[in-house]
């Protein structure tokens, strides 16, 4: 499938096309346009839209893009659950909501500046979240 967002990513913008190819879409084909062309390219490339004011996979009153996704694919993985309190935090700024928020922000931010090119930079932060999933397998192993 083809997938459709804003460039430029960012926390939710990389935490999405991480948790589809990870667990939706294998094949995961995104494509990275700029904000006013999404809804065009989206028609065009038959491209499903995500992170974008009024999409369906986008922010919902409280809860990001990316719990937007777990919602609709039924996804139940505790240690998914875990980062998604993460990612929310991080990406609408409630930090105090997460500790770890804060550093995946910073995180974030980081790779933003060290690869512009949002391809070269979903594909250095997929390890990061790679990681920070593999954290949440234990965090929730240890709770049971």
């Amino acid at each position: 499938m083809r997938w459709v967002t804003r460039a430029h990513v960012h926390v939710d913008r990389v935490a999405c096309p991480w948790l589809l190819q990870r667990f939706v879409d294998s094949d995961a084909e995104f494509l990275l346009v700029a904000r006013n062309l999404v809804d065009r390219v989206a028609a065009e490339e038959d491209a499903t839209p995500f992170d974008v004011a009024g999409a369906e996979l986008g922010h919902q009153g409280d809860r990001c893009s990316f719990d937007a996704i777990i919602a609709k694919y039924e996804l139940k993985d505790p240690a998914l659950l875990r980062l998604a309190d993460i990612v929310r935090a991080a990406d609408t700024g409630k930090m105090e909501n997460e500790p770890i928020a804060a550093g995946l922000e910073a995180i974030a931010t980081g790779f933003s500046l060290r690869y512009p090119d949002d391809e070269e930079n979903l594909a250095v932060q997929f390890e990061v979240y790679d990681a920070l999933y593999a954290w949440c397998r234990i965090q929730v192993a240890k709770t049971k």
